[in-house]
């Protein structure tokens, strides 16, 4: 079952014209992998993640606009394992509105690296177990 979380698109959030100001969505999306990642290590992703010796930069966004939001409008949004590599792991969101509207996808791609180095390390264990246990999309 995909983890699923919902956000309510506050007046912030918007253009002039009232709808989603398009670097918003980009927030959307990390604030939802949080809390994919927060519900999958069963404590604050930035705390845990930073626990197993590592830091989460992102090295690829990508976002599909379907269908635009609009101010106090509550999405839902779905987040699933898409890839699980050596040193990256890549979650895919799907956003929908109330009426079942999808209005945006993307894919996040972060990489795992040192603190010390800033070079690529093999994801933690207890990180591609925690993944592996969410199932994939």
């Amino acid at each position: 079952m995909p983890f699923q979380t919902s956000r309510v698109i506050l007046f912030g959030d918007c253009d002039p014209g009232g709808v989603v100001y398009t670097p918003r969505i980009a927030h959307f999306v990390v604030e939802a992998c949080l809390d994919f990642l927060s519900h999958a290590l069963g404590g604050p992703a930035a705390r845990r993640l930073f626990a197993l010796g590592i830091l989460p930069p992102a090295r690829a966004l990508s976002i599909e606009f379907l269908h635009p939001m609009v101010w106090d409008e509550v999405i839902a949004i779905e987040v699933v394992v898409e890839r699980l590599g050596e040193h990256s792991f890549t979650l895919a969101v799907d956003a929908a509105n109330a009426e079942g509207t999808r209005t945006f996808r993307a894919t996040i791609t972060q990489v795992t690296i040192s603190p010390e180095t800033r070079r690529p390390v093999p994801l933690p264990l207890e990180l591609r177990t925690a993944l592996e246990s969410t199932g994939r999309g």
